[in-house]
């Protein structure tokens, strides 16, 4: 390391203190990256719920699919559950992004600082990603619940509030959270993959590159960067969520025994398979690559605009802030 770099390095080797203003900028990024990337894979989502639940569409791809939903309902159908979606990962995008970096900070801070941080790092990025996500899933799982009553019973309301009231009336608080423990065991390994393996994918790249290089590298480069990030973190996040995600589909439709949440998933998932609970993944890899790629380029993009403080990085051979 050369002393311009050793200089970079040890100026940036402190921990920011972030203001309530900093997290509120933080909260309104992640909403907004959020709502926009999930309200855009609506159709997609559509078509990913239909495969894991509905027995006619059981044999068919994304492609083939799209096409049944558009023959059968017409293409107006492919937005179903888009209120829902867009409000839901709205509050819970902000609250995920925000907690992640409230909690990455907290647990920094408490091993002593960025230089110890890089040694529990992996403990940091697993459990600020699930403590954020768990927080974040309280305010989701209404909205989420009612999203895939509208996908799965096309007869069931016209929207949003139409479907979220009939929910609590019928249903209660007990309906509307009679997904959270599959949403727990959906998001929160879906948060692992999403932070953990992006700060890796950026640490893999940036460790054999200079702190001069670094600070030069073009806006390609970065962007390049970010996107290979964000998509090698999507595939892992569809795949560590997947079968959560086809049990919450089956939750939320109303199957399954009576009994207690844990009791219901073993049923359910004995009943599906190793085969039956991966059905769909197809579908939401393409779906969560773009959602999760789409998210950390918006993420970066409207924080940069808004004039929002850079997280915390802690990888290896760097304590900078990025």
């Amino acid at each position: 390391m050369t002393s311009k770099e050793m200089k970079a390095h040890q100026a940036a080797a402190t921990i920011p203190q972030f203001t309530s203003k900093d997290y509120f900028s933080f909260f309104l990024v992640g909403a907004l990256c959020c709502t926009i990337t999930h309200g855009a894979m609506t159709p997609l989502d559509v078509v990913k719920t239909r495969i894991q639940i509905d027995p006619a569409y059981k044999k068919l791809n994304m492609l083939t699919g799209t096409r049944y939903v558009v023959a059968t309902e017409g293409s107006r159908a492919l937005l179903t559950g888009f209120g829902p979606t867009a409000v839901g990962y709205l509050i819970q995008g902000g609250a995920k992004f925000a907690g992640y970096e409230y909690w990455k900070k907290k647990a920094a801070d408490s091993v002593g600082g960025p230089e110890a941080a890089v040694k529990y790092r992996t403990a940091i990025y697993l459990g600020s990603a699930s403590i954020a996500e768990f927080f974040a899933d309280i305010l989701l799982t209404p909205l989420e619940a009612t999203r895939i009553r509208l996908v799965s019973d096309r007869t069931y309301a016209t929207g949003l509030v139409t479907g979220f009231t009939r929910l609590a009336r019928e249903g209660g608080m007990r309906e509307l959270y009679a997904g959270f423990v599959p949403i727990l065991c959906k998001q929160i390994p879906y948060a692992i993959g999403q932070f953990t393996v992006n700060e890796f994918c950026h640490e893999i790249a940036f460790r054999s590159m200079s702190e001069e290089t670094r600070r030069t590298l073009s806006s390609t480069s970065k962007l390049t960067i970010q996107l290979g990030s964000g998509v090698i973190a999507g595939f892992a996040a569809a795949i560590l969520s997947h079968p959560a995600d086809t049990l919450l589909s089956q939750i939320n439709k109303g199957h399954g025994p009576k009994g207690s949440m844990p009791h219901r998933l073993a049923v359910l998932a004995r009943e599906a398979g190793f085969r039956g609970l991966f059905a769909g993944l197809g579908p939401r890899i393409v779906m969560t690559a773009g959602l999760v790629s789409g998210q950390f380029l918006l993420y970066g993009a409207i924080k940069e605009a808004l004039g929002a403080p850079p997280g915390i990085e802690i990888h290896k051979k760097t304590s900078a802030v990025v």
